[in-house]
């Protein structure tokens, strides 16, 4: 049994999980979005993961008025992040053209990914390396874990 089918078994969210938007978009459910079950995600070659955490890169495209929810965009599509107004250091992250990271907990995947964030950084010091790198770590640890 993999580390991350006990994590779900005793009931304790496994650590978040890197993924791309894209990879959210196609997900299936495998129980409730709140459970440790989560999400079912295609992992490459064929292999799926579970997710329910996850650790999300972007460029920020729009932030809502009321100040609670931004608008990200990865090499593979956009997602929404909500509660960025509860996350502390989270603020200056929210601005138009800025490089973060975000984890969070997955709201829903459809027709969009939501994402209610636990932590934000703001990543556009090194964005140009940060965005390089990204798929590549994405893909790395999925591999890992699967």
């Amino acid at each position: 049994m993999s580390k991350l089918e006990q994590s779900s078994k005793d009931g304790k969210r496994s650590p978040p999980v890197k993924v791309l938007s894209g990879q959210l978009r196609a997900a299936g459910i495998r129980g409730a979005a709140d459970s440790a079950e989560g999400y079912v995600i295609r992992a490459g070659r064929g292999r799926t993961l579970r997710v329910s955490l996850v650790w999300m890169q972007g460029t920020v495209l729009e932030v809502q008025l009321d100040g609670t929810t931004v608008m990200l965009m990865d090499e593979t599509g956009t997602f929404a992040v909500q509660g960025v107004n509860n996350i502390p250091k989270g603020k200056p992250c929210l601005l138009p053209g800025k490089y973060v990271m975000v984890m969070g907990v997955v709201q829903a995947v459809s027709p969009e990914p939501v994402i209610r964030a636990v932590k934000m950084a703001d990543l556009s010091e090194f964005a140009a390396l940060h965005r390089q790198m990204w798929k590549l770590e994405v893909e790395e640890l999925q591999q890992v874990l699967t």
